[in-house]
């Protein structure tokens, strides 16, 4: 669910009919693909994955013995499809977690790029925390004004100064104060 409706964007815009649903989604949805990976949330990121017919294990950066438990049910994603979807894991190591497969492919360790995803049950929905909708809702706004307007650039209401960094690093930045509490450390690097 995005979080930001067409009816919302549409409200906000003051655009009424005048672009289809189509149009507006995929606004709702761009600020969707910008935001939601800086929300914490309840994933790691596999680095590399080796199978056998009946078995997957599955390779981090990071410690990840304090992150999953055998018993546990992930959903895993962005691997090689035999090894996608819900599994429950088998086993735990330092830096990797097992789980059984059926009608697998045999593949020996090799490097996942970009990484594997691999999803426990979230704490946090995103679109239940009003500060994070209208998070949404702003970049969902700017990321419109950019594409209506002739330059690509934003102009501000108060010196008319048009903005050159509409699309830059500063998006997300621009609504941080509304998502300090919500912003997952790891996303912060770099």
């Amino acid at each position: 669910m995005a979080l930001t409706t067409v009816a919302e964007l549409r409200t906000a815009l003051g655009v009424g009919s005048l672009y289809t649903d189509a149009v507006l989604q995929s606004v709702c949805d761009a600020s969707d693909n910008v935001l939601l990976p800086f929300i914490w949330n309840n994933k790691s990121f596999n680095i590399a994955s080796e199978s056998t017919t009946t078995f997957a294990t599955l390779y981090f950066d990071h410690n990840v013995e304090d992150v999953f438990y055998v018993g546990q049910t992930v959903v895993v994603s962005n691997n090689a499809a035999h090894l996608n979807g819900s599994k429950t894991i088998t086993a735990v190591s330092d830096k990797t977690i097992s789980y059984t497969i059926s009608h697998g492919t045999v593949f020996p360790y090799h490097p996942v790029n970009p990484y594997g995803t691999v999803a426990a049950t979230e704490t946090l929905d995103p679109s239940t925390v009003p500060a994070i909708q209208e998070a949404s809702l702003m970049i969902a706004i700017t990321i419109w004004q950019a594409r209506q307007s002739p330059t690509g650039q934003s102009v501000t209401i108060d010196g008319f100064q048009p903005s050159p960094f509409t699309m830059s690093s500063t998006l997300v930045a621009r609504v941080r104060g509304l998502l300090a509490p919500y912003l997952d450390p790891r996303s912060q690097i770099g």
